[in-house]
């Protein structure tokens, strides 16, 4: 089985879409997630891959378990194939 490589626009995507919906801006959800706005933009357009302890702060800051995130991210792989 060969390694797969993470899309980080897929996972930028899925994260961008949990903040839209609890209607939060940001620069609200990079506060309350103690990162920088940059910091999270890069991430929500593929331009970063957010570490461990970065999906764990935003799915806190979300108030979403980090879980929930990471089986949307593995649906939306599936479905894109």
């Amino acid at each position: 089985m060969s390694a797969a490589q993470l899309d980080p626009r897929l996972v930028g995507e899925v994260i961008a879409s949990f903040r839209r919906k609890k209607g939060l801006t940001q620069e609200v959800l990079s506060g309350l997630a103690d990162l920088g706005r940059t910091h999270l933009s890069a991430i929500e357009h593929g331009e970063r891959k957010p570490t461990l302890e970065t999906l764990y702060r935003l799915s806190g800051a979300l108030e979403v378990p980090m879980w929930v995130i990471v089986k949307k991210i593995e649906e939306e792989l599936e479905a894109r194939g």
